[in-house]
Order: structure tokens, then sequence, then C-alpha cells
């Protein structure tokens, strides 16, 4: 066959091929339709490729299939390559009947099960090569799902060792049974491919990890990969590769399971994010996970320097949106366990940042009153938060002041912390009173109860009850007296003499209780040791 060298062929101006236009054009239908408008016999003909599939390397693999009568040796080494020059040249069987290549590598894929692992790894790298030019292929939706149908069986079978070995089998039944093993073995098992994976870039890792959650995988494994894969590609990566990589991980972390996925790795991801300028919706979809497991994060987790241009010394408005999170979170219901430790947590957090000078009265209040009442038990801390908070700013107007205090509720404070509120010249006049109010209705109520417990007392401690209730309504009569004539418009001076007049009573009549306590352990023990039997009696104190 007399061979001609009359058509140029400029292959993404990488190289240039001289080449016989007969022969290439008998099976590519693309050329084909090209020169079939010409007529004669054209002399110096030129083609100028800029977008062809896999550059110089895939048009020498094209051009020698044709100038072999239309065969060639396909193998996963070079098959990617030669379906998408086929795909691009439109080599099929319209052209050139039983010996087209988009025809012949449609039936090598067939074989892809017997791949070993190895090839199948060579094949996808060459498929992510080539994106997005395989984009729409079925290539490299088969080696896709070939791979996932393999790591599918990790759970009954161990591979071979890795990509080193290229001539592998690819899988070798493991036959390990000595329990001692079984759970080193186990582990290897689901985590042998990490390493191996590593080859492939974010738009196959994506592809990946979907498919494998339409497959149900174990969504701890799933969400161990990703972590690894980022940490062990991140730090070579180029700036945008490593905004890529981050996204990434975060979009495909987001479907699966939120519970099976690393607290901690997390906040990994989420420090490393805060230089990259990742797209919003990765950084709400970070923000969600995160804030919607609020309740195990630590007080380090939560103190995230302010990004640059704000004056705070901590990131307050990602902690807001943390709690939004939490509050708005998948959960229709959220526990009272898991409400306590978050408001716990932000009392820390509040402590934490009230000594910044540069942090707005209305952000501390934000984060004060985000969560609801029932959250606490106590709002000692939280009024120790704001002490110091006010401490910083003293300077304040009384305004924003209250506005901060708006978030205590008075009931829940101690007696303690009532005492050093009364005399708290940091707080506005107003929060003062009704922290006294507030200890003075706990007073009165303790003695009420104190009253209506000792009528119910035993008859036969007549003697130690009218003593003992005597000196109780004296005392009660005195407070009800004091807090007849309290007057909330009078100044702080007046207030703090009732209180402290107050917690002097309430000492007394604890005293009281415990000897009360004493003498009827006494009377009870003398009465089981003269009788011989036992009656019960009510108890005077609680």
């Amino acid at each position: 066959m007399e061979i001609c060298c009359d058509l140029e062929v400029d292959v993404n101006g990488e190289e240039t091929f001289m080449v016989d236009k007969k022969i290439i054009t008998s099976y590519s239908g693309r050329l084909s339709k090209l020169f079939g408008k010409t007529k004669g016999t054209t002399r110096n003909l030129k083609v100028i490729f800029h977008d062809f599939p896999g550059g110089a390397e895939s048009f020498e693999l094209m051009s020698r299939f044709c100038y072999n009568n239309g065969k060639t040796q396909i193998s996963p080494y070079n098959i990617c390559l030669l379906h998408c020059a086929a795909q691009f040249m439109e080599m099929n069987n319209s052209i050139s009947g039983t010996h087209n290549l988009l025809e012949q590598t449609d039936k090598s894929l067939k074989e892809i099960n017997y791949w070993t692992w190895s090839e199948l790894l060579i094949a996808l790298k060459q498929c992510q090569d080539l994106l997005p030019d395989v984009n729409s292929s079925v290539i490299l939706q088969k080696c896709l799902d070939s791979l996932v149908g393999r790591l599918a069986l990790t759970n009954e079978a161990s591979p071979c060792p890795s990509t080193s070995s290229p001539d592998s089998s690819g899988f070798r039944f493991s036959c390990d049974t000595k329990s001692t093993e079984s759970v080193k073995t186990s582990s290897s098992r689901a985590t042998w491919w990490y390493e191996d994976l590593l080859i492939l870039g974010p738009n196959l890792v994506e592809m990946l990890v979907k498919s494998m959650v339409e497959r149900k995988f174990n969504h701890v494994i799933i969400s161990r990969f990703l972590f690894y894969y980022h940490k062990s590609k991140f730090y070579t990566a180029t700036s945008d590769e490593k905004r890529k990589i981050v996204e990434t991980v975060i979009d495909k972390l987001y479907t699966l399971d939120w519970s099976s996925v690393s607290y901690k790795s997390l906040f990994g991801i989420l420090r490393v994010s805060m230089s990259l300028n990742i797209n919003k919706s990765s950084k709400n979809k970070l923000e969600s996970m995160i804030g919607s497991q609020l309740d195990q994060a630590t007080l380090d987790n939560l103190l995230v320097p302010s990004p640059y241009g704000i004056n705070y010394l901590y990131d307050v408005n990602l902690v807001l949106r943390f709690l939004k999170a939490f509050l708005n979170g998948r959960s229709s219901q959220l526990s009272a366990i898991r409400l306590r430790k978050v408001a716990s947590l932000m009392d820390l957090y509040m402590a934490e940042v009230a000594p910044d000078p540069c942090l707005k009265p209305s952000k501390f209040q934000a984060i004060a009153m985000a969560l609801p009442d029932s959250a606490r038990d106590s709002y000692d801390e939280l009024y120790r938060a704001m002490d110091m908070y006010l401490e910083v700013h003293a300077g304040l107007p009384d305004e924003d002041k209250l506005k901060i205090c708006c978030a205590l509720n008075y009931e829940k404070l101690s007696a303690e912390i009532c005492v050093h509120l009364s005399q708290n010249t940091k707080f506005p006049s107003k929060a003062t009173v009704q922290g006294v109010v507030s200890q003075q209705y706990k007073l009165k109520s303790l003695l009420q109860g104190k009253s209506i417990s000792q009528q119910d007392s035993d008859l036969s401690c007549t003697s130690i009850e009218i003593r003992s209730k005597g000196k109780k309504d004296e005392t009660s009569e005195q407070v009800v007296l004091y807090a007849g004539k309290l007057d909330v418009i009078s100044d702080n001076e007046r207030l703090k003499a009732h209180l402290q007049g107050m917690q002097w009573r309430v000492m007394e009549l604890e005293k009281v209780c415990r000897k009360m306590q004493t003498q009827m352990a006494k009377i009870m023990k003398s009465r089981v040791s003269s009788q011989g039997h036992s009656r019960s009696l009510p108890r005077l104190c609680s």
C-alpha cells in the first residue's frame, strides 16, 4: 500500500503530525465530513486541533490504529486515551464497519472486572488527566463503579500491596483468624485503600463519594477517608488546589450522617479554611455541621481569632452563627442535657471574651440572650461574666448596661451573688433593686416553708416546737415588717442594710434547725431503747 504524507495535523500546539489523508479519513467520520467538501487533489492540507483529548499521545495511538488496518493492542494503560480519541474523531461503525476504534474500546471495557486493582487505578488516573473531556463518557463511570464495587468487598477481602505492584491480582482473602488481631484486621480491611486513592483529584473524589453514599457505605469510613485525603493532599497543593480540596471535603461531609463525622476534625477544617476564601455555600455547610453539635465543643474550639479587619479579639460572630445552627439544627427537639452543656460552654466563652475592650455591648448581649431560660439552672456564671465585662467597659451608658442585664434571671441567682449584686456599683441601680427584691422574695418563701413544716411536727416534741416556733414567728414578723417598709425607690444604702439583716436572720434560723435536729435525734434514740419499738416522727427541718 502506497503511503504518502499529504495531511499536516497540528495537535493542540504540542506537536505536528504528517499523515496520509486517505488512511486517516477512512476511519474518521470527523475528517471524512471535513474533506468531503473539498474537490480535486488539493495539496498542502493542514488541520489544527485545539482541544484534542489526550493531546499528541492520544493522536499518535489513534494514528497507529489507522495505519495498522484497524487493529491495536488495547489495555487499561491506553483505553481511556483511545476511547476519547475515537469519540472525538467519530470513529464508529458508520465509517469503518467492524474495524472501528470506538466499538473495540467498548468491548475491552466489558472485561474491566478482570483488571487488577493497580490497573483500575491507572485507568482512573488517565481519565482524570483527560477531564473534562471524559466527563460525559461511559468509561469514567464504569471505572468508578468497578472501584466502588471492589471497595464493597473489603469486609471479606484485603488487598495485595497497593499500586507498587502493578502485576498483582488486586485482592487476596485474609486467613488471619487470631482473635487478638481481629480489631486490627477489621480496621485494615476498612481503610487500606485510603493511601491508594490519593492519586485522585477533588473532582473524582466527589464522584467517588457520591457513588459510595448511594451504595450505603459506612459513613464513618467515608468521613475518615475525606479527612485523610484533606490532610495528605493539603500541604503540597497550590492555593487554588487547597481551596478546591477543602470545598470538596466539606460538601461531601455535609451529605453524610453528621454524627459519624469527627467533631475535632471539623474544627481543623474550619481553621485552615479561614485563610482560603472558600465559597459561601461550603462555609455555611461547615458552620451548620459544627453548630448542630455545639454541645461537643470545648472552650478552646471556640476561641477562633477574628478575621482580618475586625477589631474583636475572637470571632464572636462565628460563635453566634454556631448557636443559631444549634438551635435550628436538624434535630427538631433539643434535650435539656444538651442545652445545659451549651449554656455552660457559653458562660465560659463570655468570661473569656468579656475583657476584650473592643467587644461591642450588642454582641455580648446577643450571646448572653441566645439560649432559652431553661438552658440554665443557675445564672451565677453569667453574672460573673457580665461583672467582668462591665468592669472593662465602665464608660457604657446605663441604657446599654440595662440591655445586658436583661439576660439575667434574678430568681436563679444564688444568695451570695444577690448580696454581691446589691453592693456592685458597676451594675445599674435598677438591676441592683431587682436583685434585692428577688432575694427578699426567696427569704420570705423560705420562712413560710419553715412555718408550714413546723405546723406538722409531732406532738411528742411540743416543748421544743413551741420554743423554736416562737423564735421563727418572731423572726418572720420582723422580715415581713422589713419587707413592708421596703421601698424600691429608696436609695441603695437602705436596700443593702435590709438585705444584710435578712441574711443574718436566715443564718440564725439555720442554727435553730440544726439544734432541733440534734434534739430530735436524742429523743428518737431514747424512745427506741425504752419502748423497744419506733414511731414515725415528722421532720422539723428539711
